[in-house]
């Protein structure tokens, strides 16, 4: 084991943590690990839809097993904290009461990063300033760090993620999202375990099955990656094998709390930035863009994305995969240009499609991934 990895989950308790939506989460809290010593410059490194600690983000931190340039325990002190509904945070899955289960509060991104920021500068002691990175939704967490903890964020690296769900992502996401609600004798209204006492599995394999066109490219499939990689030959035995295997795994309701907040991410549905969008209204602020209302995708929505993005005073790398079905390149370079010089663009070149971004599976794209990070750490005097 490597020097300051104890593999220790601890918990920073939040109280009754009052949301974005106004609603409040009673007796909240936030699970998360350390690496390394608190002497050393801090990264926060959060988690990822459905990842956990460990399984999720561990494969990038340097260990004696996989030595990584990037993140390294004897020279960063990294934090990794875990999202509501990961079922390690407070999440459907763990809380009981009339907010437990299905009833949970739908958190955003912004009430994740409060809640990352109340762990790091009360719980850790950390008042210096920090760096963010992320796979995935944790890239969307490392955006809304550096938006909305300016000063605080030195550096931002995300990648395969972005700082706005899209459209194209949120018809993604709706596919997903109904994969598991189509499961009506299943998921009983998301009282399943109440009712049932196991998980809706029909729905969640339909869930695996939408996930299986989009997690890898079409040249992955094409090139037979899961049999090269995974050792899995025909389709039926990818889906069973890997994305049944996956989806089985994980609790419904969390993985629908988490689909939510990744549907309504957005940098710009804040308060430091919403301005006179329809994103300042409190029945709007949370982005309903996918519903089709007021100050959804309209010129002053667009306008509170570009002033959000050209509020973020750190320098930011953003590494999307040529080859990502919902996080494509092009999303990034409209990033990168509101961003301006700040910003860096650097493509990952890559068959793997959204998995180049983790969770550690190719190892040319972690290699990829870890000097680049690396580089731009030190580029920038971190």
């Amino acid at each position: 084991m490597a020097p300051n990895m104890d593999n220790i989950t601890k918990y920073h308790q939040l109280g009754d943590f009052e949301l974005q939506s106004g609603e409040v989460l009673p007796a909240a809290y936030i699970a998360y690990r350390t690496y390394g010593s608190p002497s050393n410059p801090c990264v926060v490194y959060p988690t990822w839809y459905s990842g956990t600690i460990v399984e999720g983000n561990e494969w990038l931190i340097s260990t004696p097993e996989h030595p990584r340039r990037g993140l390294d325990p004897e020279r960063y002190y990294i934090v990794v904290p875990a999202l509501f509904g990961n079922g390690e945070s407070t999440s459907p899955s763990n809380t009981s009461g009339p907010k437990g289960g299905v009833n949970m509060p739908n958190t955003t991104f912004y009430d994740n990063v409060r809640a990352q920021h109340d762990l790091v500068t009360k719980g850790l002691g950390i008042t210096d300033q920090i760096a963010v990175l992320g796979w995935s939704m944790g890239a969307g967490q490392a955006f809304q760090w550096a938006s909305q903890y300016p000063s605080m964020v030195k550096l931002a690296v995300p990648f395969c993620g972005s700082a706005r769900t899209s459209f194209h992502n949120w018809v993604f996401l709706e596919a997903v999202k109904g994969a598991v609600l189509a499961d009506t004798e299943g998921y009983r209204k998301g009282r399943y375990m109440e009712e049932k006492g196991h998980q809706p599995w029909v729905g969640l394999k339909a869930l695996g099955r939408v996930y299986a066109g989009w997690g890898f490219s079409q040249d992955f499939y094409r090139e037979k990656g899961f049999e090269k990689y995974f050792g899995l030959k025909g389709i039926e035995n990818v889906m069973v094998q890997f994305w049944e295997k996956w989806s089985t795994s994980k609790d419904a309701n969390n993985m629908l709390h988490m689909l939510w907040t990744w549907q309504y991410g957005d940098i710009s549905a804040q308060p430091l930035y919403a301005g006179d969008s329809g994103l300042a209204e409190a029945s709007q602020r949370l982005s309903d863009r996918g519903l089709g209302k007021a100050g959804a995708g309209e010129a002053q929505d667009e306008e509170a994305f570009e002033r959000a993005l050209k509020g973020i005073q750190a320098k930011v790398l953003i590494m999307p995969c040529d080859h990502d079905l919902y996080f494509p390149p092009e999303d990034s370079q409209i990033e990168k240009d509101y961003m301006g010089e700040n910003a860096e663009l650097k493509v990952i070149e890559s068959i793997w499609g959204h998995w180049a971004g983790g969770p550690g599976d190719s190892e040319v794209d972690v290699k990829f991934i870890d000097e680049s990070i690396s580089t731009f750490f030190k580029q920038n005097g971190f």
